[in-house]
């Protein structure tokens, strides 16, 4: 069989051209985010302009022993393994229906402010600073 009989048909090159295009122009969600730990009930909140992004980099270091972040969140990691742990996207922050005019780092405080007074992971109850 040679390799044009295996290719896909021109229709699918431009299908995959296309959907490749959309992704590329698709700005990934941005928002707030925690890394629960159901073994103690300790919560990590963040965010990031990049909330898939963030989650598996913070996943990926947790998982080769690298996340210099938080110690404490590194140890319960190694103490009670992958398994005791969740990764949630808590709020996501809209696109700006205007692009470049406003600094959605802004908006993310607003809303990490916002959960951080909610579920207050300080001490005991999480991995976050206490606020200053």
């Amino acid at each position: 069989m040679s390799s044009n009989e295996t290719a896909a048909p021109n229709g699918s090159r431009s299908r995959r051209a296309e959907l490749k295009q959309n992704y590329k122009e698709t700005p990934p969600p941005m928002g707030v985010y925690a890394v629960r730990n159901r073994a103690n009930g300790k919560v990590l909140v963040g965010t990031s302009v990049n909330l898939p992004g963030m989650l598996n980099r913070i996943r990926f270091a947790l998982t080769t022993g690298g996340y210099r972040t938080h110690p404490a969140l590194q140890e319960d990691w190694n103490r009670h393994g992958a398994d005791s742990f969740t990764f949630e996207v808590l709020d996501v922050l809209p696109p700006s229906e205007e692009p470049h005019t406003t600094d959605p780092k802004e908006e993310l405080a607003v809303l990490e402010s916002l959960w951080l007074e909610r579920l207050r992971p300080y001490g005991e109850a999480g991995y976050n600073d206490p606020p200053k």
